[in-house]
């Protein structure tokens, strides 16, 4: 089982930090008693920029879900549908060729899923298999490649094809001024990513896919998530992530790269999801990386913000583009979401 490639589109709508919080601080002036502490909090995720699904000026005629969510299956399957002949494309692949579809989003619902309705706007084959997934979040990234290699195993002369779409800013809750609302507020960006996984028959190159493992963290449920009402999706988003990140991550890689056996120093490449600088500095520290481990994982934190599962495919694209590995070299590709849980996965370049 190979990652053949990894396509991506983001919205054209780019906006610096600065141009983000002034739009922010317009529309809750008079709502937030200290307007500066909002800004501290926007500064403190080191964040320099974000895509939005819609130009800046559209998001206050969002006065219902029902408007944002319209929004998100029309924006859905344009930068979702970019991004899946990007990666078909690079894997020299064409859309007749490919057997089955996983999807994965937490920021919007659509029944047919945004994958069906890109069956006749790519001309996908009718034949392909459909597997929508929903309310894994952040860790989607990750769990999307493994439940795709996980198919490619049982029909290892096929062709698969991962779809993150995440668009936060359609989730931005007006009237909600608590404090993970407004972090999310600086934190979270727009865009989509795809992954072509290819079974051991695949002739197409790209890094193996040694191993994947599931871990599920008992009586975490209020660690992240959305509570869901008629005004949408409102986050959930604890302080202890961090602490999580300590607790366990050492301990589950370790038993995770022993099964190969391998340990960490044995590892050259690691591909992370970039929950926030507090998430990543735990992950540095608690598995004890050398300085510039997650450089590239940082990176894109800067320069696009956190984009829930989609934000650990970008950073595989980067990797794979510009800091390829030694051949042969290990590397860990993991993610962390609502559940609370991890997802692992074991890479040889």
């Amino acid at each position: 089982m190979r990652i053949a490639s990894v396509g991506r589109a983001l919205p054209p709508h780019f906006y610096d930090q600065d141009t983000l919080l002034a739009a922010l601080r317009q529309r809750w002036a008079g709502q937030i008693f200290n307007l500066d502490r909002m800004e501290r909090l926007h500064r403190n995720v080191l964040v320099g920029g974000r895509h939005l699904a819609l130009p800046i000026e559209e998001y206050g005629g969002l006065t219902t879900w029902g408007k944002a969510n319209d929004a998100w299956i029309r924006v859905a399957q344009e930068v979702g549908g970019a991004a899946v002949l990007d990666a078909l494309d690079k894997a020299g692949l064409k859309t007749a060729d490919v057997d089955a579809i996983f999807s994965v989003s937490v920021t919007g619902i659509a029944t047919p899923s945004i994958e069906a309705r890109l069956i006749n706007r790519l001309g996908l084959p009718t034949r392909i298999k459909r597997i929508p997934i929903f309310g894994l979040g952040c860790v989607a990234g990750a769990a999307g490649i493994a439940r795709a290699a996980d198919y490619v195993r049982a029909f290892p002369d096929q062709v698969a094809v991962l779809l993150s779409v995440e668009l936060c800013s359609l989730t931005l809750q007006s009237e909600d001024l608590s404090i993970p609302n407004l972090i999310a507020s600086g934190l979270f960006g727009d865009g989509a990513a795809a992954v072509v996984v290819v079974g051991a028959e695949r002739a197409e190159p790209g890094p193996q896919i040694v191993a994947t493992r599931s871990i599920f963290y008992p009586d975490s449920e209020r660690v992240m998530g959305w509570d869901i009402s008629e005004n949408g999706f409102r986050i959930v988003l604890s302080a202890d992530v961090p602490n999580v990140v300590r607790d366990y991550v050492r301990q589950d890689v370790d038993s995770f790269l022993a099964e190969h056996g391998l340990t960490r120093d044995d590892v050259a490449s690691w591909v992370c999801h970039p929950g926030g600088p507090k998430v990543l500095e735990a992950m540095q520290e608690t598995l004890e990386l050398p300085d510039g481990a997650l450089d590239v994982t940082w990176n894109s934190l800067r320069t696009v913000g956190n984009l829930s599962s989609t934000s650990v495919l970008l950073v595989l694209a980067d990797t794979l583009a510009e800091h390829r590995p030694p051949a042969g070299s290990y590397g860990i590709l993991m993610a962390m979401g609502p559940g609370f849980c991890s997802e692992l996965v074991l890479l040889r370049w």
